[in-house]
């Protein structure tokens, strides 16, 4: 079954670290995508660029409303991402809580619906 583990995480206490501090968790997360990878594990993953790079659009009424940012202020920020192939919840939260940013902030694992063949006779 395909997850995709959503890495929420607070920008600004990211921004305040180290830069000795940041490439030590990059390096985490170079050796956990790797072992991702190792183990048929990984479909995708990415990093997102902050928050002050998005752009969010709504349509009302046949009206497109685009505004820059995201749509609401949080805590945490959506920071980027894994799709990842797991046998069971079980496995997906195994491999979630080993996601570097867990220890700071959080990760939401989220199963994918996946579309069904249909065959037509």
């Amino acid at each position: 079954m395909k997850y995709m583990l959503l890495i929420y995480d607070n920008e600004q206490a990211w921004n305040n670290r180290t830069e000795a501090s940041r490439r030590e968790i990059y390096a985490e997360y170079g050796k956990f995508s790797q072992d991702l990878k190792e183990n048929g594990k990984y479909l995708a993953g990415s990093q997102l660029h902050p928050t002050a790079a998005a752009t969010s659009v709504r349509v009302r009424d046949k009206k497109e409303l685009v505004t820059d940012g995201p749509f609401a202020e949080t805590k945490e920020q959506l920071g980027g991402y894994y799709l990842i192939e797991a046998e069971d919840l079980d496995e997906a939260i195994a491999i979630a809580s080993r996601i570097p940013s867990a220890r700071m902030g959080t990760i939401e694992v989220r199963p994918l619906v996946e579309a069904q063949a249909t065959t037509t006779a």
